[in-house]
């Protein structure tokens, strides 16, 4: 994303995801440093990137920007990369966060956590479903897309 990043992942049966943390973006080096922390703790296996798709399924300039994003990183960590969507993800994350009360104008970063975990669930769900899981997944959820209102 252009300001944070939500990061979640998946406990060892690949069954549940959770929000981790949020990076505040600075520098991709820097992006970099702190992704690669948490690959190497959480023995990472596959980067699941929250790909912005318009209302109509198409990949517009948005997801373009995304993709490029994301292949840099899978490149910089050395881990492959796939894509799903996130589309509303961001409107569902604010709803459990006003449900939880721990909605506030600063929350932003809680918002960008729960939809990556959001996210990372759709991929852990649909992969289940059909091929199978890995054993742990990092989810990087770009921010600051046209679902959020900027």
């Amino acid at each position: 994303g252009n300001k944070r990043i939500g990061v979640a992942g998946c406990d060892g049966t690949g069954l549940i995801a959770t929000g981790l943390t949020t990076i505040k973006r600075t520098s991709f080096a820097r992006d970099v440093a702190q992704l690669r922390e948490l690959v190497q703790q959480r023995q990472v296996q596959i980067l699941v990137v929250g790909l912005p798709y318009s209302l109509d399924g198409t990949i517009g300039p948005q997801a373009k920007k995304v993709q490029k994003l994301a292949l840099r990183l899978s490149a910089a960590l050395e881990l492959p990369v796939e894509y799903e969507d996130e589309r509303l993800t961001s409107l569902e994350a604010q709803e459990l966060v006003k449900a939880e009360k721990q909605w506030h104008s600063g929350n932003k970063g809680i918002i960008d956590r729960k939809a990556a975990a959001i996210i990372l669930q759709q991929w852990l769900d649909r992969r289940r479903e059909g091929r199978g899981g890995d054993a742990e997944t990092l989810q990087m959820r770009r921010c600051g897309d046209a679902e959020r209102g900027r």
